[in-house]
């Protein structure tokens, strides 16, 4: 059925991808059991591991269902949840895609935490920005470090559907994340740009002034953004080879 499985990318998102794309053309239809984890190795030539968390992804999309002892199957069609994992991240439109959801999801979490944080959640944005400048002290690129204080703004709030989300989008933007990352760390003047903007977050969340922080995370996301559009194809092409590297490791 299937053909092996090579090129530059993460395998997980391929075979994930493939076993999708038989679903959603209903080659592959409701109640149909997927080849065996053995059967997918041989034909896919990847290991049993790439299949295992390939398969998992489709459960958690909703596309199949494991049945003790009998195999996995596909589920009926239906309104799919959400899911971005396989999403490539490591072109400009895409990166400045997430820039722009992350601005309207972290300018919310920063206004509701500057009226919902205690005196130890802030104590943990502070710790995790003197964590970004010991990872970038140390030569790191602080991603994360990164995520780390935005999820400690996100866990400020007490909202839990939103410190999910944060934590979902970062997880699956790690890597337009690292690209940002990597933008801002070729220029010194650049790094002390976002090290101000983290810090004014911060600031007026502590202060509680809501209107404040709001308008502080959505200020850091539109800068980074304008970063990103200033960047020249040669940092893109660097990136996007990094990217690859990066995630065909992992």
């Amino acid at each position: 059925m299937f053909s092996k499985v090579s090129g530059p990318v993460r395998l997980t998102d391929r075979v994930a991808a493939i076993l999708a794309e038989e679903i959603e053309s209903g080659r592959l239809a409701e109640g149909d059991r997927l080849p065996t984890e053995v059967e997918l190795v041989k034909q896919l030539g990847v290991s049993r591991t790439v299949v295992r968390e390939a398969v998992s992804r489709l459960r958690n999309a909703g596309l199949v269902e494991p049945r003790q002892g009998r195999g996995v199957f596909v589920l009926p069609r239906r309104a799919r949840p959400l899911d971005l994992e396989a999403e490539s991240a490591v072109t400009r439109y895409k990166v400045l895609q997430i820039v722009e959801v992350r601005s309207a999801l972290e300018g919310e979490a920063a206004a509701l935490a500057a009226t919902r944080a205690t005196p130890d959640a802030v104590g943990r944005m502070r710790q995790a920005l003197d964590a970004i400048d010991a990872a970038v002290t140390s030569g790191g690129d602080g991603v994360e470090e990164d995520l780390a204080f935005h999820r400690s703004i996100a866990e400020a709030t007490g909202n839990a559907v939103l410190v999910s989300t944060v934590r979902y989008l970062g997880e699956v933007a790690r890597s337009g994340i690292r690209v940002t990352r990597a933008n801002e760390a070729r220029r010194g003047d650049f790094i002390e740009a976002v090290r101000q903007e983290h810090h004014a977050i911060l600031a007026a969340i502590e202060a509680g002034d809501a209107e404040a922080a709001y308008a502080a995370a959505r200020r850091h996301m539109r800068h980074a953004a304008s970063r990103l559009q200033d960047a020249d194809a040669r940092f893109w092409t660097e990136t996007e080879d990094l990217a690859v590297d990066l995630d065909t490791s992992s």
